[in-house]
């Protein structure tokens, strides 16, 4: 009786939509999630109801929609195929001359997002022992939340920076270990940076980057402040709380692919020293999507022993007690600082 109401559900299903996803007839009729890689078997493939097969082995659904969220259908396939289908036409045929085209983006599991943020971890956090001795317990307590800094264990004190796109979705995290009392990355006997897509070897991982901090961009329209690193991001937004802070991982980071999403936005470039001018130039090639400005108070303001170190707007800004900054500056000063 099972068996003939889901025959009759299927043909009504088939007369209805070209693809669904497989109906369910045991495990075999399951697999594993090309995103998320579990060992169960917790992904659905769509078929063509024309012929019964599969559209695609990444074309598809993971039933564990809370920790993976995989879902690329088959509108979004044949887009990116560039596929137009004539429904008296076999989509196999189709298939034999073009190239698999996979899902362009993969994303953390949540739950490897949530373990990382356990405020028991925190405790052995260098960069949040750092912030705290900086900031003091409150308001480092406020930045770490608000950037969702985490903790991770690759190193002993290491910390996890995630790239949260405005969807809400983890793209990657970067590892990175820093000194407590400096704040400095530890570069000794090795450069402590790794990537937690990498360590946690989630297998076909498809990295597309996002700011650092991008997330925030859905909560406000400030106006925007970008620099280099992660760490910079978190310090700036503490003494110049009137821009929404982010990071783009490196000087050659900066590109029109992550800088779509500032479309329209008031944008302030905070290069670090020696960035200025390929920053300028780059400033000009993004001008169709958002307004530029590129800040040189480093350039006027480092000395010859700061260029030389690398000196950065964080290295500036931690010259001043973060409580006194901005009560001894007003308005148009800070304006014609930072702006």
């Amino acid at each position: 009786m099972q068996q003939v109401l889901l025959k009759n559900k299927f043909n009504k299903m088939k007369k209805e939509y070209r693809y669904i996803l497989e109906p369910y007839k045991g495990m075999k009729t399951r697999y594993r999630c090309p995103n998320c890689g579990q060992k169960e078997k917790t992904f659905a493939v769509y078929i063509d109801t024309h012929t019964g097969e599969h559209l695609h082995p990444t074309v598809g659904r993971c039933n564990r929609e809370i920790n993976c969220g995989y879902h690329y259908t088959p509108k979004q396939y044949l887009y990116d195929n560039n596929i137009t289908v004539d429904n008296k036409v076999s989509i196999l045929r189709l298939m034999k001359s073009i190239a698999p085209h996979p899902p362009s983006v993969s994303y953390i599991p949540a739950e490897i997002f949530k373990a990382s943020l356990s405020a028991r971890a925190y405790k052995t956090n260098n960069f949040v022992t750092f912030l705290i001795e900086l900031f003091g317990v409150k308001v480092a307590g406020e930045v770490v939340s608000q950037y969702f800094i985490a903790t991770s264990k690759k190193w002993n004190g290491a910390t996890v920076f995630w790239q949260i796109d405005t969807h809400g979705k983890v793209r990657t995290g970067k590892i990175m270990l820093y000194n407590p009392v400096t704040g400095r990355r530890i570069k000794k006997p090795f450069n402590h940076i790794s990537w937690v897509h990498t360590s946690i070897k989630i297998t076909s991982f498809k990295l597309r980057q996002c700011f650092f901090g991008e997330h925030l961009l859905t909560s406000c329209r400030k106006p925007i402040a970008i620099v280099e690193s992660e760490k910079t991001a978190v310090i700036a937004s503490v003494y110049l709380p009137q821009f929404i802070w982010l990071a783009v991982g490196s000087l050659n980071n900066l590109n029109e692919e992550k800088c779509k999403i500032l479309k329209g936005r008031f944008v302030s470039l905070f290069p670090d020293i020696n960035g200025y001018e390929r920053w300028s130039n780059k400033a000009k090639e993004l001008a169709h999507l958002a307004k530029f400005t590129v800040s040189d108070l480093l350039e006027k303001r480092a000395t010859e022993n700061e260029r030389a170190n690398g000196f950065d707007i964080a290295d500036y800004l931690q010259q001043y007690d973060p409580k006194e900054f901005l009560s001894n500056l007003n308005v148009e000063e800070t304006r014609n600082q930072f702006h």
